[in-house]
Order: C-alpha cells, then structure tokens, then sequence
C-alpha cells in the first residue's frame, strides 16, 4: 500500500469526497495523528484511504472551512494558480 502525506490546498476533488464523507461533521482531536516528518516538523494530520493508498492529509484551521465550502458546492477551496498535481510525500506509519 502506498502512502502519502498531502496539504489540504492539494486534495483533487476524489480525495476531498472521502474527506467529507469520513468527516461529515468535521473531525475531532481523537481522529487526529500527530508525528514528526522527516525534518523534524511536527504534523497533525487525518487518514483517508483509497484501495491502494493511505492518505495523511495535513490539518488546520481553514481544513474545516475548505471541507464545508466543498460540501455546500463552493468552489473557493480550489486555487487557479496552481496545477492539479498532488504535492506528496512518503511517510512511515511507525514514526
């Protein structure tokens, strides 16, 4: 299985689907996994699975509000300037 580290800002629309159906009502700090990146940055993030790969997606404040303007169909949560790749990287789920 692969697995990936993904900012919220870089959810295609598949992955901000599951995001909102594992979190309906938002997610709580019990849905929370903490860990230090290969950096040694600290990071909080969510799960999201797909058949092959296991998301971490990072948390923040504006998570929520992105998770709810998709939710009520506002597209602000996607960024013009950017491209549609997915800005990713691997992570172990032992750290």
């Amino acid at each position: 299985m692969i697995r990936k580290i993904v900012d919220y800002q870089k959810l295609n629309e598949e992955l901000l689907n599951l995001l909102v159906d594992k979190f309906p009502d938002g997610y709580s700090d019990k849905d929370i996994i903490a860990f230090r990146n290969a950096q040694n940055e600290f990071i909080e993030a969510v799960e999201i699975r797909t058949e092959d790969t296991i998301y971490l997606v990072k948390v923040g404040k504006r998570l929520v509000q992105a998770m709810e303007d998709f939710e009520d169909g506002d597209d602000s949560y996607k960024n013009e300037d950017k491209n549609n790749d997915i800005s990713v990287s691997d992570f172990d789920e032992n750290e």
